[in-house]
């Protein structure tokens, strides 16, 4: 699976016209189920997001996780994160999971991280979504969690 990370000061995001979610500062995730991904990388990539330290401590160094700062978590899903941009001018998009089964794994992810975060707010899988944030730094991290 696939996060991009950004570290926002506000994110949200909205369908035709209908804001779906929204947060203040946290992190904005863009989630990718890729071909071959189990609920195991799901639940790794979601360890990974709520421990990964790129909040800034009193001093001002990246020492401190969402988790720690208690800030807002943005889950947005986005099978264009698994592209396969290596030849052509056209990506594809065939290392992506089937969209029924990327919607499963991105469901499980909102599950598992509404179990474990108190502030989670989503996108809707499969919608023509438009989404605006607030880069905080900016800092922007891509994480991939390779299927077993």
């Amino acid at each position: 699976m696939i996060g991009l990370l950004q570290r926002v000061a506000q994110a949200g995001v909205e369908v035709e016209g209908e804001r779906v979610g929204a947060i203040g500062a946290g992190l904005l995730v863009l989630v990718c189920a890729e071909r071959g991904d189990t609920e195991a990388e799901a639940d790794r990539l979601l360890e990974r997001v709520l421990g990964y330290r790129i909040f800034g401590d009193t001093e001002g160094k990246m020492n401190l996780s969402l988790r720690d700062v208690r800030g807002g978590l943005l889950l947005v899903p986005q099978f264009t994160l698994a592209a396969d941009t290596h030849k052509g001018m056209r990506p594809s998009f065939t290392p992506a999971a089937a969209p029924a089964e990327g919607e499963r794994l991105f469901e499980y992810f909102v599950a598992q991280a509404r179990a474990s975060h108190h502030a989670v707010e989503t996108g809707r899988f499969g919608a023509h979504m438009q989404v605006s944030l607030t880069n905080d730094g900016p800092v922007t991290i891509w994480l991939r969690v390779d299927p077993a």
